[in-house]
């Protein structure tokens, strides 16, 4: 999961998505209706500013999913993006459990590089 939020990218769009309530799909024909998230069009819009979904943006939100930080659904034509609640429980237990002292053990026997 860090990994793929790693990336300055991926980190916008996770954000993005993180604080992102009640948006609107537009379909082809003009219908508006409400979502539970953003759609990747809108992801892409806000991240790059483009009116059409690019290959980076693309590329981004797979790996995200793959790390399982965001679940995306097929809603008719449109691919609703949103954040997986369960990912965002497993960062926040892993900074609750890990503690300081795990990570300044006594490192004096560890062969440093000149």
């Amino acid at each position: 999961m860090f990994k793929a939020l790693g990336d300055p990218t991926r980190l916008r769009i996770f954000e993005y998505l993180r604080c992102s309530c009640g948006p609107l799909a537009v379909a082809d024909a003009g219908e508006i209706r409400q979502v539970s998230g953003p759609t990747v069009g809108e992801v892409c819009c806000c991240i790059t500013g483009a009116d059409k979904i690019t290959s980076t943006i693309s590329f981004h939100l797979k790996e995200l999913r793959n790390a399982g930080l965001i679940v995306m659904e097929r809603r008719g034509k449109h691919m609703v993006c949103s954040v997986n609640e369960q990912a965002i429980a497993a960062i926040a237990d892993y900074f609750k459990s890990t503690q300081i002292q795990d990570c300044c053990e006594d490192t004096s026997n560890v062969k440093r590089n000149p």
